[in-house]
């Protein structure tokens, strides 16, 4: 699939010298948050890789076209582009048979970025098992258990069921990392108190383990969960309080399947006055940091 995929010529670069290479989502610019926002923080995120030496690669599907590394221009067009589809792994065909526009998820990014052969990828927080409705499982929950990627996140959106998020993950044999915590981030919040498998406190620790899923080639990915700065975070029953509210006018306004989400999470925005948009915000790039540090360390170890 080498041959379909557009590569940008600072990423094609970056993998033909074996340079430190994190892949960057688009959900965020087209579906995540409102203009100017958007474009801000996905320049951001790969200001912030850059800063750790490594190179970003933000993943799109342009007029049918599959892109690993935008332009600027590539990145306002996006953001300014209505009726851009949601791609995960369904999406990749009619996106690119119909020559369409797409904005990868977690999962539809994670498939790109092994075929480019990028093995760190940093968003906000993945999909999940969604509240009050057990089977109604993310594709980003699958995608880990078959994809061999390190996603580096602040665990799931808190809008989902995160006990039952962590046992589809526990059955897709996903090890889950905590990055300077013992416990699941809460995504606005910096603990869910449920446990993680292992905590690591350095990129080196980080990267040793997503090199050891590498060499033994069991298929699964890794989720790499960072809490969001605790200058951004919001008090847990703040963001409690506002989920719970959001989730239940979503019920009684009949929202189902891919609108629940971005109604939840706009709503959630309205009810704390623009705090968890500035958390939201914050741990996006603060992930993209942490990756490319541990993009950087992956590179330095496999090197010995």
């Amino acid at each position: 699939m080498r041959e379909t995929l557009h590569l940008s010529p600072e990423v094609e670069h970056a993998l033909y010298t074996q340079a430190p290479v994190v892949a960057l989502e688009s959900t965020v610019i087209s579906h995540g948050l409102p203009y100017p926002a958007n474009v801000e923080t996905a320049l951001a995120m790969e200001a912030a890789i850059r800063e750790t030496g490594a190179v970003p690669a933000t993943i799109a599907v342009i007029g049918g076209q599959i892109r690993v590394g935008l332009s600027v221009d590539q990145v306002e067009y996006l953001a300014q582009t209505p009726d851009v589809r949601k791609c995960s792994r369904r999406d990749f065909p009619i996106v690119v048979g119909l020559g369409q526009n797409g904005a990868t998820t977690v999962a539809g990014t994670m498939i790109i970025a092994a075929k480019a052969g990028i093995r760190v990828f940093a968003t906000g927080g993945i999909g999940g098992v969604h509240r009050g409705h057990p089977f109604d499982v993310s594709a980003d929950l699958l995608e880990l258990g078959r994809t061999p990627v390190a996603v580096v996140c602040s665990g799931a959106k808190s809008i989902l069921d995160l006990p039952l998020t962590l046992e589809v993950l526990e059955t897709q044999g996903v090890p889950v990392i905590g990055y300077g915590t013992d416990t699941l981030p809460a995504f606005y919040s910096r603990s869910s108190g449920l446990p993680i498998d292992v905590r690591v406190d350095t990129p080196q620790d980080a990267a040793r383990i997503v090199l050891a899923m590498l060499e033994l080639a069991l298929g699964q990915g890794v989720l790499i969960t960072v809490p969001v700065p605790s200058e951004a975070a919001l008090a847990d029953q703040v963001a409690e309080t506002a989920i719970q509210q959001a989730t239940d006018e979503a019920t009684q306004h009949g929202i189902q399947g891919k609108a629940v989400t971005p109604f939840i999470l706009a709503r959630v925005t309205e009810l704390t006055e623009g705090e968890s948009r500035r958390a939201n915000s914050a741990l996006l790039i603060h992930n993209a940091q942490v990756a490319g540090l541990i993009a950087k360390a992956m590179i330095a170890i496999a090197a010995r």
